[in-house]
């Protein structure tokens, strides 16, 4: 929690409090944090989460969390505020991109790792569009359904998430006890 805190008023300071512009904070936060990756992975040769043994690993984690906090943020306003897409297109645009993260966690070799970081840098703007396409008013492109309203949506979409899950295990479960 504290690092999404973090990442959005360092999002909001370079954007607006320093006029850098969403699409410009992009640019540096996206250089930020693939320096961060690239002095990870040449020194330690992994990217994975599972494998932090050290506190420089943990350091270099860390920064990689806030920093992809920070460009969730300022991508997400982007898309929401400056790129034309609005709420709506910007969730989708985002919502089509883990997508295809799964797909490619499916039917491709890529690193699982380099998929994780994809994934956990675009659900920061997905929740961010997806989130105010529920809350905002119609006239500002949203669907006005306020704070409980939209906590109401979110909170179905995660018990249907749980109970497929929970049917799916215990499906396979079965299965293997055959």
């Amino acid at each position: 929690m504290a690092t999404s805190t973090a990442g959005t008023t360092m999002s909001d300071f370079m954007d607006r409090s320093l006029g850098l512009g969403y699409a410009n904070g992009s640019l540096i936060l996206v250089s930020i944090l693939l320096a961060i990756f690239i002095y990870w992975y040449v020194t330690e040769r992994s990217l994975n989460v599972n494998d932090i043994r050290t506190p420089k690993v943990e350091i270099l984690y860390w920064l990689a969390i806030l920093f992809s906090n920070t460009l969730g943020t300022a991508l997400g306003d982007f898309l929401a505020d400056s790129s034309g897409l609005g709420f709506a297109g910007g969730a989708l645009l985002i919502g089509g991109l883990l997508a295809l993260v799964v797909l490619a966690s499916f039917y491709t070799r890529m690193p699982r790792e380099f998929l994780f970081w994809i994934a956990f840098v675009l659900t920061r703007p997905f929740g961010a569009t997806f989130g105010d396409l529920l809350t905002k008013p119609n006239e500002k492109g949203g669907f006005d359904l306020g704070t409980m309203g939209s906590s109401l949506v979110l909170t179905l979409v995660l018990l249907s998430c749980i109970a497929y899950t929970t049917w799916n295990n215990a499906r396979q479960l079965k299965a293997v006890n055959r």
